[in-house]
């Protein structure tokens, strides 16, 4: 059963642009509230687990080490199908394939430095949003 929440997460690349107040207008105005939201900056432990799912990629130290560069901005989102509404907002992972008027369109420099993360379903994003806003959490 589809879930109204989502997680989402503004990368380095979006906050250092300055391009955060413009992300989150665009996500007002798909019809999203933001029912939580931290900018924080990501230790490298903090980064290995969130990307733990990754570890054994090749790819996994250049993300620790993107994710750590510079603060980021964590949010839990709310609209009825959240988790599938968000996905389209934000687009394909690499902006060159992203449709326009998407979030990666807009706003991503490349594929690795996307702009912006959102969960891929509802699972995760109950995971990956009590990893930034539960109660044992310091953010």
């Amino acid at each position: 059963m589809a879930t109204n929440k989502t997680f989402t997460m503004l990368k380095p690349d979006a906050v250092e642009a300055g391009n955060t107040g413009a992300i989150l207008e665009k996500i007002n105005s798909a019809g999203f509230r933001i029912a939580a939201m931290v900018q924080t900056q990501l230790s490298r432990n903090d980064a290995e687990q969130f990307y733990a799912i990754h570890k054994e990629r090749p790819f996994f130290g250049e993300l620790v080490d993107y994710m750590t560069s510079g603060p980021i901005v964590a949010a839990i989102l709310e609209k009825e199908n959240a988790v599938s509404d968000f996905r389209t907002l934000i687009g394909a992972t690499n902006p060159e394939e992203a449709a326009e008027g998407t979030i990666r369109k807009l706003y991503a420099k490349s594929i690795s430095a996307n702009a912006i993360h959102g969960s891929d379903s509802d699972e995760n994003a109950e995971i990956e949003g009590n990893f930034f806003f539960s109660t044992r959490s310091r953010y």
